[in-house]
């Protein structure tokens, strides 16, 4: 499974039950729609800090960086380039 696609099979169980995956596009506005909301932006960044090992507390990121899946995969492409690795482990 892809980073898109575990990222967006989160969300849809997360926030959207019952919503098809594929019906959740990657440019959808998750914060400005409301299916991410400030307190659920803290644990969907939690999720991906553990998931993906991403140190969220270290990096300088803004609510932009998760406005969308898009956004998201943009975010922790970023971070792996940064460690010079194609790849994040998966726990």
């Amino acid at each position: 499974m892809s980073l898109n696609q575990e990222i967006t099979r989160h969300i849809v169980d997360e926030y959207l039950p019952g919503t098809p995956p594929e019906e959740l596009a990657d440019s959808y506005d998750l914060l400005r729609n409301g299916v991410v909301s400030s307190l659920q932006l803290l644990r969907l960044i939690a999720w991906l800090g553990n998931h993906y090992d991403v140190p969220f507390d270290e990096l300088d990121v803004t609510p932009d960086d998760f406005r969308s899946v898009a956004a998201i995969v943009e975010l922790i492409d970023r971070h792996r380039r940064s460690l010079g690795t194609s790849s994040i482990p998966v726990n």
